[in-house]
């Protein structure tokens, strides 16, 4: 007797998901793993009964832990350079941008998936691939506010770049602290602290078109 003669429904097949969702749905168990225990302590095993495959599955995708773990620093490299770019481009009052790019650290540290976790605290940065991409990210952050400091200001390049620096750096250094300190100020409170600091800072340089535009205040 056939199950459809004896009225009981036929077995489901699995669904089988696409490639691109099936890679988003390994990266994401991926990260889950890699965040709560660190590149060294991670296993593919655990990687795999987290995303509800088996480890055949995972290997069609990733051909090891170090592929899954640099294909997940792509995806969060280009996610904070993207948020300070945004910021850039999001207005022409340059302290919104300041606070725009704080922002954009104080945003990146607090999410919940503690993707921060992968770019500035991994375990693996003595990895050439991996410090590679880490760097990757303080370029392309200080990038783009170099290229928005030289054209409102006038400064020249290494001038410009140096003060890039100095904000891209405050900012992630406050929102590391912030965090790791327990969140004690409430956040738009800090960002608006870090801000303010920047700004008073940065908005002593005269905008392109001064009759002092590209000279440094005279320190002292």
């Amino acid at each position: 007797m056939t199950a459809a003669s004896s009225g009981a429904a036929p077995a489901a097949r699995p669904t089988r998901l696409p490639r691109s969702a099936r890679r988003k749905q390994l990266l994401a168990a991926a990260q889950q793993i890699f965040v709560a225990h660190g590149y060294h302590a991670a296993a593919m095993d655990d990687i795999a009964e987290r995303a509800g495959v088996s480890k055949p599955v995972l290997y069609q995708h990733f051909p090891g832990k170090l592929e899954l773990y640099l294909a997940l620093l792509d995806t969060h490299c280009d996610a904070i350079i993207a948020k300070v770019r945004t910021a850039m481009a999001a207005t022409q009052d340059n302290k919104e941008r300041v606070k725009g790019a704080v922002r954009a650290y104080f945003d990146f540290m607090d999410h919940e998936s503690e993707a921060f976790r992968l770019v500035f605290e991994s375990d693996l940065r003595n990895d050439p691939q991996v410090r590679e991409r880490v760097e990757r990210v303080e370029k392309g952050c200080t990038e783009a506010l170099t290229e928005t400091i030289i054209s409102d200001t006038g400064l020249r390049p290494d001038q410009a770049q140096l003060l890039a620096a100095g904000l891209a750096g405050a900012s992630g250094g406050a929102a590391q602290h912030w965090l790791a300190n327990g969140r004690r100020t409430p956040k738009a409170e800090a960002e608006s602290l870090v801000a303010a600091l920047i700004w008073r800072g940065i908005a002593s340089f005269p905008l392109q078109g001064g009759s002092t535009a590209g000279t440094p205040p005279e320190i002292g």
